[in-house]
Protein backbone atom coordinates (compact mmCIF):
# COMPACT_ATOMS: atom_id res chain seq x y z
CA UNK A 1 0.00 0.00 0.00
CA UNK A 2 1.25 3.45 -0.95
CA UNK A 3 0.11 6.73 0.60
CA UNK A 4 1.07 10.15 -0.79
CA UNK A 5 0.52 13.19 1.42
CA UNK A 6 0.47 16.89 0.60
CA UNK A 7 -1.34 19.98 1.81
CA UNK A 8 -2.93 23.23 0.70
CA UNK A 9 -2.94 26.46 2.62
CA UNK A 10 -0.45 27.08 5.40
CA UNK A 11 -0.21 25.89 9.01
CA UNK A 12 0.08 29.39 10.46
CA UNK A 13 -2.55 31.21 12.53
CA UNK A 14 -1.75 34.84 11.76
CA UNK A 15 -5.03 35.18 9.92
CA UNK A 16 -4.98 38.96 10.07
CA UNK A 17 -1.55 38.95 8.35
CA UNK A 18 -2.35 36.66 5.45
CA UNK A 19 -2.40 33.11 6.79
CA UNK A 20 -4.97 30.97 5.01
CA UNK A 21 -8.35 30.65 6.72
CA UNK A 22 -8.53 26.98 5.74
CA UNK A 23 -5.82 24.30 5.85
CA UNK A 24 -6.18 21.00 4.02
CA UNK A 25 -4.10 17.84 4.17
CA UNK A 26 -4.75 15.07 1.68
CA UNK A 27 -3.58 11.52 1.34
CA UNK A 28 -3.86 9.72 -1.97
CA UNK A 29 -4.00 5.98 -1.37
CA UNK A 30 -3.05 3.24 -3.82
CA UNK A 31 -3.68 -0.39 -2.87
CA UNK A 32 -1.86 -1.64 -5.98
CA UNK A 33 1.69 -0.56 -6.86
CA UNK A 34 1.11 -1.24 -10.56
CA UNK A 35 -1.85 1.16 -10.65
CA UNK A 36 0.29 3.76 -8.89
CA UNK A 37 2.93 3.37 -11.59
CA UNK A 38 0.32 3.61 -14.35
CA UNK A 39 -1.15 6.77 -12.81
CA UNK A 40 2.28 8.38 -12.52
CA UNK A 41 3.00 7.48 -16.14
CA UNK A 42 -0.28 9.05 -17.26
CA UNK A 43 0.71 12.31 -15.55
CA UNK A 44 4.07 12.23 -17.31
CA UNK A 45 2.32 11.66 -20.63
CA UNK A 46 -0.02 14.57 -19.95
CA UNK A 47 2.98 16.78 -19.28
CA UNK A 48 4.43 15.80 -22.65
CA UNK A 49 1.09 16.18 -24.45
CA UNK A 50 0.87 19.74 -23.17
CA UNK A 51 4.37 20.52 -24.39
CA UNK A 52 5.88 21.05 -20.96
CA UNK A 53 9.49 20.27 -20.12
CA UNK A 54 10.28 17.13 -18.13
CA UNK A 55 11.12 19.34 -15.15
CA UNK A 56 7.64 20.89 -15.09
CA UNK A 57 5.77 20.38 -11.80
CA UNK A 58 2.00 20.33 -11.61
CA UNK A 59 1.00 22.53 -8.67
CA UNK A 60 -2.56 23.66 -8.12
CA UNK A 61 -1.66 27.25 -7.26
CA UNK A 62 0.46 27.63 -10.40
CA UNK A 63 -2.06 26.16 -12.84
CA UNK A 64 -4.92 27.93 -14.58
CA UNK A 65 -8.45 26.55 -14.54
CA UNK A 66 -8.32 24.60 -17.81
CA UNK A 67 -5.03 22.94 -16.87
CA UNK A 68 -6.38 21.88 -13.48
CA UNK A 69 -9.40 20.32 -15.16
CA UNK A 70 -7.28 18.52 -17.77
CA UNK A 71 -5.05 17.11 -15.05
CA UNK A 72 -7.89 15.82 -12.90
CA UNK A 73 -9.80 14.37 -15.83
CA UNK A 74 -6.68 12.55 -17.05
CA UNK A 75 -6.29 10.56 -13.82
CA UNK A 76 -9.90 10.09 -12.68
CA UNK A 77 -10.22 6.62 -14.24
CA UNK A 78 -7.42 5.08 -12.14
CA UNK A 79 -8.20 3.18 -8.97
CA UNK A 80 -7.04 5.23 -6.01
CA UNK A 81 -8.71 6.88 -3.02
CA UNK A 82 -8.47 10.43 -1.71
CA UNK A 83 -8.91 11.07 1.99
CA UNK A 84 -8.71 14.59 3.37
CA UNK A 85 -8.88 16.55 6.58
CA UNK A 86 -10.05 20.16 6.39
CA UNK A 87 -9.23 22.58 9.20
CA UNK A 88 -11.18 25.83 9.48
CA UNK A 89 -8.71 27.67 11.65
CA UNK A 90 -11.14 29.92 13.47
CA UNK A 91 -12.52 26.76 15.09
CA UNK A 92 -9.14 25.81 16.59
CA UNK A 93 -8.77 27.15 20.14
CA UNK A 94 -5.75 25.18 21.43
CA UNK A 95 -2.94 27.62 22.24
CA UNK A 96 -0.39 24.86 21.69
CA UNK A 97 -1.57 24.18 18.16
CA UNK A 98 -1.99 27.86 17.32
CA UNK A 99 1.51 28.76 18.53
CA UNK A 100 3.54 26.07 16.72
CA UNK A 101 3.29 25.32 13.01
CA UNK A 102 5.20 22.06 13.43
CA UNK A 103 3.03 20.76 16.27
CA UNK A 104 -0.12 21.78 14.44
CA UNK A 105 1.02 20.10 11.21
CA UNK A 106 2.10 16.88 12.94
CA UNK A 107 -1.12 16.74 14.94
CA UNK A 108 -3.33 17.16 11.86
CA UNK A 109 -1.43 14.55 9.82
CA UNK A 110 -1.68 12.12 12.71
CA UNK A 111 -5.42 12.73 12.98
CA UNK A 112 -5.87 12.19 9.25
CA UNK A 113 -4.05 8.88 9.37
CA UNK A 114 -5.83 7.78 12.55
CA UNK A 115 -9.27 8.69 11.27
CA UNK A 116 -8.97 6.41 8.24
CA UNK A 117 -6.54 3.79 9.55
CA UNK A 118 -9.03 0.93 9.87
CA UNK A 119 -10.17 1.51 6.31
CA UNK A 120 -6.79 1.09 4.65
CA UNK A 121 -3.64 0.72 6.66
CA UNK A 122 -1.37 -2.29 6.91
CA UNK A 123 2.39 -1.65 6.78
CA UNK A 124 1.78 1.26 4.45
CA UNK A 125 4.61 3.19 2.82
CA UNK A 126 3.96 6.88 3.39
CA UNK A 127 5.50 9.42 1.00
CA UNK A 128 5.22 13.07 1.91
CA UNK A 129 6.37 16.31 0.34
CA UNK A 130 9.82 16.75 1.86
CA UNK A 131 10.11 20.48 2.48
CA UNK A 132 11.02 20.27 6.16
CA UNK A 133 14.56 20.19 7.55
CA UNK A 134 16.15 16.85 8.41
CA UNK A 135 15.64 17.45 12.13
CA UNK A 136 11.94 18.18 11.67
CA UNK A 137 11.59 15.13 9.42
CA UNK A 138 13.00 12.86 12.11
CA UNK A 139 10.68 14.37 14.71
CA UNK A 140 7.74 13.94 12.34
CA UNK A 141 8.60 10.30 11.57
CA UNK A 142 9.06 9.41 15.24
CA UNK A 143 5.83 11.15 16.19
CA UNK A 144 3.77 9.38 13.53
CA UNK A 145 5.11 5.91 14.28
CA UNK A 146 4.61 6.43 18.01
CA UNK A 147 1.03 7.60 17.56
CA UNK A 148 -0.15 5.27 14.77
CA UNK A 149 1.72 1.99 15.23
CA UNK A 150 1.27 -0.37 18.15
CA UNK A 151 2.95 -3.61 19.31
CA UNK A 152 0.05 -5.53 17.76
CA UNK A 153 -0.35 -3.60 14.53
CA UNK A 154 2.25 -1.95 12.31
CA UNK A 155 0.03 0.35 10.29
CA UNK A 156 2.89 2.48 8.96
CA UNK A 157 6.03 0.92 7.55
CA UNK A 158 8.37 3.26 5.69
CA UNK A 159 8.07 7.04 5.73
CA UNK A 160 9.79 8.81 2.84
CA UNK A 161 10.20 12.55 2.37
CA UNK A 162 10.08 13.17 -1.37
CA UNK A 163 10.94 16.08 -3.64
CA UNK A 164 7.60 16.88 -5.26
CA UNK A 165 9.31 18.00 -8.47
CA UNK A 166 10.33 14.42 -9.20
CA UNK A 167 7.26 12.57 -7.93
CA UNK A 168 4.09 12.62 -10.01
CA UNK A 169 1.92 11.22 -7.25
CA UNK A 170 2.93 13.87 -4.73
CA UNK A 171 1.87 16.30 -7.45
CA UNK A 172 -1.44 14.45 -7.65
CA UNK A 173 -1.86 14.90 -3.88
CA UNK A 174 -1.11 18.62 -4.29
CA UNK A 175 -3.76 18.98 -7.00
CA UNK A 176 -6.31 17.10 -4.89
CA UNK A 177 -5.56 19.21 -1.81
CA UNK A 178 -5.84 22.41 -3.83
CA UNK A 179 -9.13 21.28 -5.34
CA UNK A 180 -10.60 20.63 -1.91
CA UNK A 181 -9.42 23.91 -0.41
CA UNK A 182 -10.75 25.84 -3.41
CA UNK A 183 -14.17 24.29 -2.77
CA UNK A 184 -14.24 26.23 0.54
CA UNK A 185 -13.50 29.53 -1.20
CA UNK A 186 -17.06 30.19 -2.31
CA UNK A 187 -16.21 33.67 -3.62
CA UNK A 188 -14.17 32.10 -6.41
CA UNK A 189 -16.15 31.38 -9.58
CA UNK A 190 -14.37 28.01 -9.97
CA UNK A 191 -14.85 26.91 -6.35
CA UNK A 192 -16.89 23.80 -7.24
CA UNK A 193 -15.26 22.89 -10.57
CA UNK A 194 -12.38 20.69 -9.45
CA UNK A 195 -13.75 18.69 -6.55
CA UNK A 196 -16.68 17.67 -8.76
CA UNK A 197 -14.27 15.72 -10.99
CA UNK A 198 -12.77 13.63 -8.18
CA UNK A 199 -15.66 13.67 -5.72
CA UNK A 200 -16.67 10.03 -6.24
CA UNK A 201 -13.33 8.81 -4.88
CA UNK A 202 -12.94 11.48 -2.20
CA UNK A 203 -13.87 11.49 1.49
CA UNK A 204 -13.51 14.74 3.46
CA UNK A 205 -13.43 15.08 7.24
CA UNK A 206 -13.92 18.59 8.55
CA UNK A 207 -11.88 18.72 11.73
CA UNK A 208 -13.48 20.24 14.82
Amino acid sequence: MLIFIDDSGDPGFKLEKGSSAVFVIVMVIFKDNLIAEETALRIKKLRRELGFRDEYEFKFNKCHRDLRIKFLQSIRKYNFDIRAIVVIKEKIFSLTLRSSKEKFYNFIVRNLLSYYEDEFFDKATVKIDGRASKILRKDFDHYLRKMINSPKKKRIGKIKHINSKSDMLIQLADMAAGSIRRSYDVQKTDSKDYLAIIKERTSIWEFK
